[in-house]
């Protein structure tokens, strides 16, 4: 148990070219480095666990490193490389804003800036968080995140940009970091599976991807706890249970039931997700995701951004040749008012089975030809 370590932490990257959906960033910070064009302050935005903190160590090392590679990697082997591995650097600095934020941090750190790097070429301070940083301790970093000494480089992480004051965007190279794909982050988890020994179903990493929503660090604490959870083989039903996520067949038949207006079908099907544990306003929401993506899934031109493993896109395409646009617009108009209805109903499982039995009138109530009125 002492030695353990949690894949965020084992598998974090030491080279740009391992860190995961934002060659966009890795690749701009190469050639600067390449050219030399090196700014003395950047900051790094975007959502949790995209890498930012990552990507700035690596910025920091390479800066640094004494034997740097013929590609501007850092050599991650020279005495610099290998002190900040060892958390024993005097020349890269790590603040926590969240906890180091008052005017009389920033004035610490405008003190030490002053001190020239014992190793390499530069002093980095990388400051976490910065939007936490009051205004007094912000107007009293203005000057030095300006003007710094030649010596100095800042870089700045943050989630919430709209929270920084313009002034200091103004004086920093802004790097926005994205959410990283569903398909880049089951790449990666099914690198390190294979690393692991670990085994999986079909489609389970990308399950964990889809519910990481972008975020590779979340990614791999949902891998962990599966790993702990089903041990060295993850199955579909182990992770959907885990997760609390809806299997994707249940969506499936309940189309198929919806389609063939088959009523008592879908009130079972219901029944055997409430026994599941699945709350009524979950499904409606997975449901209407469902309908969303059959709608996809009907034009080429768009099927492309269903967000899906390959063998249940098949399943897709394959159903919504079935489904008529006008029944999943139908389908999704019902959905949405009941997902805003659902707060308000005083019986939750009646109020979603009446909703099932609505969907499954929508094809008879969409095909049945109006009624002509006779001539009088």
């Amino acid at each position: 148990m002492a030695g353990y370590v949690v894949s965020a932490r084992k598998y974090r990257p030491v080279r740009f070219d391992e860190v995961v959906g934002q060659a966009h960033v890795t690749e701009t910070l190469k050639n600067a480095v390449r050219t030399g064009k090196v700014a003395h302050a950047f900051l790094f935005c975007g959502p949790r666990g995209v890498g930012k903190t990552t990507t700035a160590r690596i910025l920091a090392k390479m800066l640094n490193c004494l034997n740097p590679e013929a590609d501007f990697e850092p050599c991650n082997r020279c005495a610099s490389c290998l002190a900040f591995k060892e958390n024993s650097s005097f020349n890269i600095h790590e603040l926590d804003a969240a906890s180091n934020n008052s005017v009389n941090d920033i004035r610490q750190l405008i003190e030490q800036v002053r001190i020239l790097p014992q190793i390499g070429k530069y002093s980095i301070y990388i400051i976490d968080e910065v939007h936490m940083l009051t205004q007094q301790a912000f107007n009293a970093f203005l000057k030095t995140l300006e003007e710094p000494p030649a010596h100095a480089i800042f870089i700045l992480a943050t989630t919430e940009k709209h929270k920084i004051i313009p002034t200091v965007l103004s004086r920093c190279q802004i790097f926005d970091f994205a959410r990283i794909s569903a398909e880049d982050i089951s790449r990666h988890l099914a690198e390190i599976a294979r690393k692991e020994n670990i085994t999986c179903d079909p489609d389970v990493l990308f399950y964990i991807a889809k519910k990481a929503d972008g975020g590779l660090r979340d990614a791999l604490s949902i891998f962990d706890r599966l790993v702990n959870f089903c041990g060295n083989h993850l199955t579909r039903e182990d992770v959907f249970r885990n997760l609390y996520i809806l299997d994707y067949e249940h969506f499936f038949k309940i189309t198929d039931h919806a389609l063939a207006g088959e009523h008592q079908a879908l009130l079972l099907i219901y029944d055997e997700i409430l026994k599941a544990g699945f709350e009524g306003q979950h499904f409606i929401n997975g449901l209407a995701d469902h309908f969303r993506s059959l709608l996809v899934a009907r034009d080429p031109a768009t099927a492309s951004l269903l967000d899906v493993g390959e063998s249940v896109r098949q399943s897709y395409l394959e159903q919504a040749q079935r489904c008529s646009p006008e029944f999943l617009l139908e389908a999704l108009n019902l959905l949405t008012q009941a997902d805003l209805d659902y707060p308000a109903a005083s019986s939750k499982r009646f109020f979603v089975e009446v909703v099932l039995l609505r969907l499954a009138d929508l094809k008879k109530k969409i095909f049945t030809p109006p009624q002509s009125v006779p001539r009088l």
